[in-house]
C-alpha cells in the first residue's frame, strides 16, 4: 500500500513538472512571437503621408517585426526601395489598386479564414468565409470578379490527396459557384473524372478564364479554359498549374513539374497560346507559386528563404529566358498595379 502511494505521488510529481514545463515553454513561445511582432521591422518606409501610388507592386511584407503580413507597396520603378505599408494584413493579396482582394487567417480561440472584399483606401466592401487554408485568389482584369482557392484538406499541392475548393463570385454579389462543378469537356465530349481538384484561376475578361484541373486518377494535371456563362470547362493542355495570362493575352506562365520519379518539383514555363510553344525558364529552384506578370518581359514570384523560417522574397525572371534576381526582399504574393 505504501509503494503504491509512494508510486501514485511520484507519477503526480512528474505529471506536475511535465505541466509546467510546457507552460513554460508556451509562455515562452508566445513571448517571442509577440515581442517580435512588436519590433520595429528594419525596413525603408515611405512617408506615411505620401503613400506610392501610380505603377508599383503591391504584396505581402514578410519583414520580421511590426510589418510581418501587412500589405505594402513599392514602386514598380523602384521595387527595392522605401514601401508604403497599408492598414490590414493579409496571407495573399491580389489589387486593381481601386480594389483588393485580401485572404486572410483569423487566429483567434478557434481558427478560421475569410476573403475580404476592400476599396482603394482599404475599408472592406464585402467579406465571405473560406473553407480552409487560404491559397490562391485573383481578380479580374477590370476587379468586377474574384477567385479563391482555399485547400480543404493538406497544406500544399505536393501533399498526396489534398483538396481545394476554388469559387468565382462578382463584386456585385452574383455567386457562380465552386468551378469544380462545371461541365468539363476535351476535344468537345464531356469527360467525368470521379476525383477534381481546381485551382489557379487567372482571368481574360468577364466570362473567360484560365485554371488547372487536376485528376489523380486519370493521372492529368490540365490547363482549361472557363467559360461562365456556359459553365464549361475545356482542356487545353495537360501538364499546366497555376497558370498567369500575360498582360498581352498571348502568353501563359505556369509552373511546371520537371521531376522524373516520384517526387515533385515546380519549374517556371511560359506557353505560347498561338504556337502552343512551351519555354521552361532559367528558375532551378523549386517554385511553389503562381506567377505573376510585372510586364510583358518580366515575371515575379515568391520564395521562402531556407535559413530564416516565415521569410520569402519577391523574385524576377525574364519570360524569354535569364538569371533570376531578388527584386523586392522579405516580400511575398506580388500583385503589379498598372497605370
Amino acid at each position: 500500500m505504501i509503494e503504491r502511494k509512494r508510486r501514485v505521488t511520484v507519477f503526480v510529481l512528474v505529471v506536475l513538472v511535465v505541466v509546467v514545463a510546457a507552460g513554460a515553454y508556451g509562455w515562452s513561445e508566445y513571448s517571442r512571437s509577440r515581442d517580435a511582432q512588436t519590433t520595429a521591422s528594419d525596413v525603408d518606409l515611405a512617408p506615411a503621408d505620401a503613400p506610392i501610388t501610380g505603377e508599383r507592386i503591391v504584396f505581402r511584407s514578410t519583414a520580421p517585426g511590426d510589418l510581418y503580413g501587412r500589405v505594402a507597396a513599392v514602386a514598380a520603378d523602384d521595387p527595392g526601395g522605401p514601401r508604403s505599408v497599408a492598414p490590414v494584413a493579409c496571407d495573399r493579396i491580389d489589387t486593381t489598386g481601386d480594389q483588393s482582394v485580401c485572404l486572410r487567417t483569423d487566429r483567434g480561440i478557434v481558427t478560421t479564414f475569410e476573403a475580404q472584399l476592400l476599396d482603394a483606401d482599404w475599408q472592406v466592401i464585402q467579406t465571405w468565409p473560406l473553407p480552409g487554408i487560404p491559397s490562391r485568389t485573383r481578380l479580374s482584369p477590370d476587379g468586377s470578379l474574384i477567385a479563391t482557392t482555399s485547400f480543404v484538406t493538406g497544406h500544399s499541392y505536393a501533399t498526396t490527396g489534398f483538396s481545394t475548393e476554388t469559387v468565382i463570385h462578382s463584386a456585385g454579389g452574383d455567386d457562380y459557384g465552386n468551378i469544380e462543378e462545371f461541365t468539363l469537356l476535351e476535344n468537345g465530349a464531356e469527360i467525368a473524372p470521379v476525383d477534381r481538384n481546381m485551382w489557379g484561376v487567372t482571368f481574360v475578361d468577364d466570362t473567360t478564364f484560365y485554371a488547372t484541373t487536376q485528376s489523380r486518377a486519370l493521372g492529368h494535371t490540365w490547363l482549361v479554359e472557363g467559360d461562365l456563362e456556359a459553365r464549361t470547362l475545356s482542356v487545353v493542355r495537360d501538364g499546366v498549374e497555376c497558370p498567369s495570362l500575360s498582360p498581352d493575352g498571348s502568353r501563359i506562365a505556369f509552373k511546371k513539374d520537371v521531376d522524373d520519379g516520384s517526387g515533385v518539383h515546380w519549374s517556371i514555363a511560359v506557353l505560347d497560346l498561338a504556337s502552343g510553344e512551351e519555354t521552361v525558364l532559367d528558375e532551378e529552384r523549386n517554385v511553389d507559386d503562381q506567377v505573376e506578370w510585372l510586364d510583358d518581359d518580366t515575371l515575379l514570384y515568391g520564395l521562402p528563404r531556407d535559413d530564416e523560417p516565415g521569410v520569402s522574397d519577391v523574385w524576377a525572371v525574364p519570360a524569354a529566358g535569364g538569371a533570376p534576381k531578388v527584386l523586392i526582399p522579405e516580400a511575398w504574393s506580388p500583385a503589379v498595379v498598372r497605370s
